[in-house]
């Protein structure tokens, strides 16, 4: 292999490697670059499974080097030369060599399947009443968290659901049991967090779960990890390990907003006065609004009046660079299957936007103000 080529495969390597450090435009709390060996693992299952790494890829590793070398000895030492006329002396069955290559590799398996078993049924769901259940809920692309432990007035569970690109935020206490159940209302998804070092799929029609204790306080970025769709690339939530104190604020804080946050209002209740009133259907995620294009004057309030026929999830509106600053705007509380919502969205000045559903980004119309 000459030295340009070797330089082009180098060069080729470097540019692949550098392409694998860039992330996506939601941090999923692995910031530093892949390695060799696991980052940052923050929970207590996670360390006992990150500690199977090291002594698994050492051993691979080593047999690798051994096959690998062995292979290569003999390639080049009993070549065959142009001074040898007949074949080496041939060597059939040594039982002493079938012995050990056959021993050898079952108690390496043997080794690591004792090991593997122990970290798994370790990492199992123990049976005791864990300090916090979530019901994690993941459907085409976002998520809902449940606390079933905490209701709000009407005996619902504190409910949280992502919206745009960011997800929606878990906070959990560090230090105790958290259990994990994980359903799926259409597709199967991956619930993964890099520092929990676990993963497991979100499976229509079954219930999986796990258990992690959180050992430091921080923030922790996820992803669904199994692809789901269109915009399955957007699927992104947020874990906050915080102290038992501050958890129990912000748990009363969030029933409390619960209690206080008035159910969307039916359609064609919006009060009169607010500017231009705009009524529009969600059909399903496939087929996306009707109607798709709509028009209203500028630098006057619209209400949307948002009908969701769509039997199997919920919708909402949002408005593309519909905030003064320049963000997106979201309509929220969403708009559940089969209901309806009212969205109040600021004036916005002559133009012409995209509106969208922040939970199926696919979903989009077009908005032509003032023109």
């Amino acid at each position: 292999m000459n030295r340009k080529r070797v330089a082009s495969l180098l060069g080729l390597a470097l540019t692949l490697a550098a392409c694998a450090t860039q992330t996506g435009p939601s941090t999923t709390g692995d910031d530093a670059p892949p390695g060799v060996l696991p980052g940052e693992v923050v929970t207590e299952q996670g360390q006992l499974a990150a500690s199977l790494y090291l002594p698994v890829f050492v051993i691979a590793v080593a047999v690798f080097v051994l096959i690998e070398g062995l292979l290569i000895f003999m390639a080049f030492r009993f070549r065959r030369r142009a001074t040898d006329p007949d074949l080496p002396t041939q060597t059939h069955g040594h039982n002493l060599l079938e012995v050990a290559w056959t021993l050898i590799p079952a108690l390496i398996v043997t080794g690591l399947f004792v090991a593997s078993m122990s970290v798994l049924l370790r990492n199992e769901p123990s049976g005791d009443a864990p300090a916090v259940t979530v019901d994690v809920i993941g459907f085409q692309w976002q998520w809902t968290f449940e606390y079933p432990d905490y209701t709000d007035a009407s005996g619902e569970p504190v409910s949280l659901t992502g919206a745009g690109v960011d997800g929606p935020e878990m906070v959990l206490p560090v230090g105790e049991t958290v259990l994990f159940r994980l359903h799926a209302q259409d597709v199967i998804h991956s619930f993964y967090v890099p520092q929990f070092f676990h993963k497991l799929d979100v499976i229509p029609g079954r219930v999986n779960q796990f258990e992690q204790v959180i050992l430091q306080p921080g923030t922790y970025g996820g992803q669904c990890a199994e692809f789901c769709g269109l915009a399955h690339a957007d699927m992104y939530f947020t874990v906050r390990a915080v102290e038992r104190a501050e958890f129990d604020t912000w748990i009363a804080e969030a029933q409390a907003e619960a209690n206080i946050t008035p159910p969307p209002r039916p359609s064609g209740s919006g009060t009169p006065g607010e500017g231009t009133t705009l009524a529009l259907s969600s059909i399903s995620i496939a087929d996306g609004f009707d109607p798709e294009v709509l028009e209203a004057p500028a630098d006057t309030p619209i209400t949307f009046e948002l009908n969701n026929t769509d039997p199997a999830a919920p919708h909402n509106v949002a408005i593309r660079g519909g905030n003064p600053d320049g963000s997106d705007w979201i309509g929220e509380p969403f708009a559940d299957p089969s209901s309806s919502a009212i969205y109040q969205a600021p004036a916005l000045a002559a133009d012409t936007y995209e509106f969208y559903c922040s939970i199926h980004p696919n979903m989009v119309g077009t908005l032509n103000v003032g023109n």
